[in-house]
């Protein structure tokens, strides 16, 4: 019998910011908060919620994509300056 793997939270959202370019779709399925194995089903049925690029044998998805899908626009924002409490303003602007 196989062990069952250990349950990994959603990302947080600074953890979100700091996600590089592209993840793998175990990234990608912690951070829409549903697990690796639904994620491997939405992919195959052709309905996973962002574009999947399958690079080898694996599967990549591309972060701002991902980022708007979670609802997060796009912007020049680090998280090392969200949580230095920089405040975002809703015209796009920071200060």
């Amino acid at each position: 019998m196989s062990k069952p793997s250990p349950r990994r939270d959603p990302l947080t959202f600074t953890e979100v910011f700091d996600l590089p370019v592209a993840v793998d779709l175990r990234t990608a399925a912690r951070a829409l908060g549903i697990c690796p194995h639904t994620a491997y089903r939405l992919i195959h049925r052709g309905v996973f919620p962002c574009p999947v690029l399958r690079v080898g044998g694996r599967f990549r998805i591309p972060t701002t994509p991902l980022m708007r899908i979670l609802g997060i626009e796009e912007r020049p924002v680090y998280a090392v300056d969200l949580e230095a409490g920089m405040d975002i303003e809703p015209d796009g602007g920071t200060s």
